[in-house]
């Protein structure tokens, strides 16, 4: 996050000694990125927090692609994906590329066996149903229907449900999730014009400090490979912490659309950015206002992105049959636009109530068996006139 937070109690000036009640010492740990040259926290520990006691056979995540070179456009009816009590295993990667995995979840129970850190990737966890608590080692976030949770690389976390019935959208990220560089000054505050600012962020409260020792489960994804290692000491020990590498959430219905006379392009839509791909939010909104307006979006080419839009709430006017939960994939190289009648039946229509998350990629993507086996048939003959 390009601001300042903190939580607990720390010492006036770090890398200086900082004592418990008893004397002894509080156990400093920098959590940064990119070396030393990006985004970092200071947080003070209760014990060690390197005292590792056991390691077992680590289990290969990878995904697998059952189609490796794509040019033919798809539906995936994502909560096809089956409920699984465990968070890690409800995990189903329907596409992905050197830049990203993209997977749907219906987790049953909430984590609270094992802790989890992601080694790899930024996590981008979008709350299509359900809600619940973040807990993580800088604090806890609640989250409701809408929520975007961003969990920095390296954060070690659990998470509670509030009921079983939960779909998530999970976007893992090998490189850093932002917000988007042209709604930021140089300094990194979000400017005036940006559809969304620092008040609507959800920022870590509740800061847990456990002074426990034990056996302590943390599940470690490191390459598309799952680590399993015991710690002796309590992951959530941290008393006091600040800077500015941290979770936070941040709410589809707390982004402000833009609108035009004309029908204005995807980018403005745009909600946080990465290394080769955008993630967009589609909100409630009005409509173009010239008096010869098209409100539906005119054919385009995806020349060199390929487009997922994650279907949330909504009637969505350029598509002739849709439901929630589902996505399409429109890839690179062919041109995609509204379904036959759509274009004619915007017109004249003043306002829209979709909701949905769009993930733009500029290198192509790879789908998985599972997104095969969700897919509806002939979607891509779907622009054929009858």
């Amino acid at each position: 996050m390009p601001f300042y937070h903190k939580l607990g109690s720390i010492p006036p000036k770090r890398h200086t000694q900082f004592k418990k009640p008893s004397g002894e010492l509080y156990y400093e740990q920098l959590f940064g990125t990119e070396g030393f040259a990006s985004f970092s926290s200071l947080m003070y520990h209760v014990h060690r927090p390197t005292m590792v006691k056991a390691m077992k056979e680590p289990v290969d995540l990878a995904p697998k692609a059952a189609v490796d070179k794509n040019i033919t456009s798809r539906m995936i009816k994502g909560f096809e994906a089956a409920p699984k009590d465990d968070f890690l295993d409800a995990r189903t990667i329907i596409m992905f590329n050197n830049d990203l995995n993209m997977a749907v979840a219906a987790p049953r129970k909430s984590l609270r066996e094992y802790f989890y850190k992601n080694a790899d990737a930024d996590e981008l966890i979008f709350i299509h149903k359900g809600s619940g608590k973040l807990r993580t080692m800088l604090g806890n976030i609640d989250f409701e229907y809408g929520d975007y949770l961003v969990v920095p690389r390296g954060m070690i976390y659990q998470i509670d449900f509030d009921t079983e019935d939960n779909r998530l959208l999970i976007v893992e990220s090998f490189s850093p999730i932002l917000t988007p560089r042209n709604y930021r000054s140089r300094f990194g505050q979000l400017l005036e014009h940006s559809p969304f600012c620092e008040r609507d962020f959800k920022l870590p409260t509740e800061l847990e400090t456990h002074d426990e020792l034990g056996d302590f489960v943390i599940k470690i994804k490191k390459e598309n490979v799952l680590h399993e290692l015991t710690y002796a000491s309590h992951p959530f020990d941290v008393v006091g912490w600040d800077g500015f590498n941290f979770p936070y959430a941040f709410s589809i219905h707390n982004f402000e659309p833009i609108t035009g006379r004309v029908h204005l392009p995807p980018p403005i839509h745009q909600t946080f950015e990465a290394n080769n791909f955008v993630v967009c939010s589609f909100v409630p909104r009005l409509y173009d206002y010239h008096p010869l307006s098209i409100p539906a979006p005119y054919n385009h080419s995806n020349i060199d992105s390929d487009e997922v839009l994650y279907y949330v709430d909504g009637d969505f006017m350029s598509r002739n049959h849709v439901e929630k939960g589902f996505l399409s994939l429109h890839p690179g190289g062919i041109p995609h636009g509204p379904h036959p009648g759509a274009y004619e039946r915007s017109i004249g229509q003043k306002e829209t109530g979709e909701l949905a998350v769009m993930v733009d990629t500029f290198r192509p993507l790879k789908l998985t068996q599972a997104a095969l086996d969700m897919q509806l048939d002939d979607y891509a003959y779907s622009w054929l006139e009858k």
